[in-house]
């Protein structure tokens, strides 16, 4: 039985000290990653163009002869989205000769850093993978997985053995630490599944990247690098002859890529976007990826020669080599890509749940550590306190305040692109200065209500930008525009109510806490 204590402590200590050095890019990771969720809806409701009507094939067209006529890197390798639900525009992209991606529509032919209508979707996406670090962030973000996924198997095996008996046990009252810990249980152990998939996912997704040039020398003779391309894309990588040639028309290749779906038995086949390779060349080839509602990897594509039409590869769901099945399934796991709008408020939800399960985590620390008879705590309850505060609630903050600034900027002459950043990491580094200077009991309340103010603006900006009040929305079957609305809404709730039980824990809690009120200078 010693050892067995023995044991456990030191797992309990590991699970401690990982989900402190995890937590708060975890946190981070959870709440965007539960609004990257609607990552299709975003650029929507950014929008707010529901009643545009689509382009056509031949606007398509239109543009694709424009880019490859007016720039030389889109002669290289160039990828285009065709016009959907998801936005009315074709859009196009491609490295200019700096290699810096450069993004058009046949509205902005000579091409803009920014991508079109999805700069919002993109900057929460940002944040959940790399926190909004470039580059080393999304590195970052596969050790935490690593991390996060140790501290895992460690809490499993710390409850385990009174898994039964707390599974459902809620106990709120005067002992915070247990209510927390409770919650903390509860929540983990009922999405423990979810959380392993996350985990997972999460360190291969981000770490992919890092370890193919750590095993290209060590495992695979220098070869690994040559065959990425053929495991990671449908079309074979070709060289340019240098002798021009006609290509198919873009409607062939929209129409021949359906057609071969369906021989493979996808009736639902959309081509969502494409990428060619040296357009206008006799050894031209575009690769079309599409999607359908019926498999776990939601994309799957088909390669042809650009000139002669004849298909080069095929990647579709039931015909897919080792390689591009896990990788889709990955993905799929990971962002919720398969199922229907249940699987999507599922992820939600999960994303959340998450979130509040590495801030509990925190509290509990803080609570663990609690002079109980002493009114000043100590200095690193009270740091991590500050910490918890700024960084977590501070976020809530940040995302909401890039939603508000998406609609408004447009209406002050400012790139909406360039507002939702500043907004968004302004506010953050604001959130968590005060967080800092202020005595945590009411930092948190303070934040908690701005970040209740900032996201009910949400919809408040949005009707004013836009005209599409929630009701309006409503009214006219626009569910996209309500949903994101709502949303705004509930969590504007949430963050209400946060604040008031925090208010509550200040007013009538233990008064040894740094959750409690300073007592007044004497």
């Amino acid at each position: 039985m010693k050892l067995r204590a023995e044991t456990l402590r030191v797992y309990t200590a590991v699970h401690s000290w990982v989900g402190l050095v995890a937590g708060f890019a975890l946190f981070v990771a959870f709440y965007a990653g539960a609004i990257t969720m609607f990552h299709h809806e975003l650029p929507v409701w950014q929008s707010s163009a529901v009643d545009a009507q689509p382009e056509s094939i031949a606007d398509a067209q239109r543009l694709l002869d424009e880019m490859l006529a007016r720039h030389e890197g889109a002669r290289t390798h160039l990828g285009l989205g065709f016009p959907g639900a998801e936005s009315a525009q074709a859009s196009a992209w491609w490295l200019d000769t700096q290699g810096v991606w450069q993004f058009s529509t046949l509205d902005t032919l000579q091409g803009s850093p920014v991508p079109p209508t999805s700069s919002l979707a993109e900057l929460v996406n940002l944040l959940h993978y790399s926190l909004g670090i470039p580059m080393v962030g999304t590195w970052l973000m596969g050790v935490v997985s690593l991390l996060y996924g140790l501290a895992l198997v460690t809490g499993v095996v710390i409850h385990l053995p009174k898994l039964a008996k707390d599974l459902f046990a809620l106990r709120p009252g005067r002992n915070l630490k247990r209510f927390w810990q409770d919650a903390h249980n509860v929540i983990g152990v009922l999405s423990l599944p979810a959380h392993v998939m996350f985990a997972v996912t999460g360190a291969v997704l981000c770490l992919a990247f890092v370890l193919i040039p750590l095993l290209n020398p060590l495992v695979y003779d220098g070869k690994l690098m040559a065959a990425v391309p053929a495991a990671m894309d449908t079309a074979p990588v070709v060289a340019a002859s240098g002798e021009p040639a006609a290509m198919q028309p873009l409607a062939q290749w929209h129409e021949r890529s359906v057609a071969i779906a369906r021989e493979h038995g996808i009736e639902d086949f959309e081509p969502a976007y494409l990428k060619l390779q040296h357009g206008g060349d006799a050894n031209a080839v575009v690769e079309i990826t599409g999607e359908t509602s019926r498999a776990l990897g939601a994309l799957g594509s088909v390669a042809f020669d650009a000139v002669s039409g004849e298909v080069l590869a095929v990647q579709l769901q039931g015909a897919r080599d080792a390689n591009h099945a896990t990788l889709q399934a990955t993905y799929a796991l990971h962002f919720g890509e398969f199922g229907n709008h249940v699987v999507q408020w599922l992820y939600f939800l999960l994303g959340l749940a998450g979130a509040f399960l590495f801030y509990s985590g925190n509290l509990l620390w803080i609570e663990s550590r609690r002079k109980r008879r002493a009114i000043e705590q100590g200095r690193s309850s009270r740091v991590m306190a500050r910490a918890t505060v700024g960084v977590c609630i501070g976020v809530c903050v940040a995302i909401s305040a890039s939603f508000v600034a998406t609609q408004l900027a447009p209406m002050l002459g400012l790139d909406s692109a360039s507002a939702e950043r500043w907004a968004c990491f302004g506010a953050w580094g604001l959130c968590a200065l005060w967080a800092a200077l202020r005595a945590p009991s009411r930092a948190v309340r303070e934040l908690l209500w701005l970040a209740a103010l900032v996201t009910l603006a949400i919809p408040l900006a949005h009707g004013i930008a836009s005209g599409w009040w929630l009701w309006k929305a409503a009214v006219a079957g626009h569910w996209v525009l309500v949903t994101v609305d709502a949303m705004a809404i509930a969590l504007a709730a949430g963050f209400v109510a946060l604040a008031r039980a925090s208010a509550r824990r200040a007013r009538e809690g233990d008064p040894n806490s740094v959750w409690a009120d300073p007592l007044p200078a004497r």
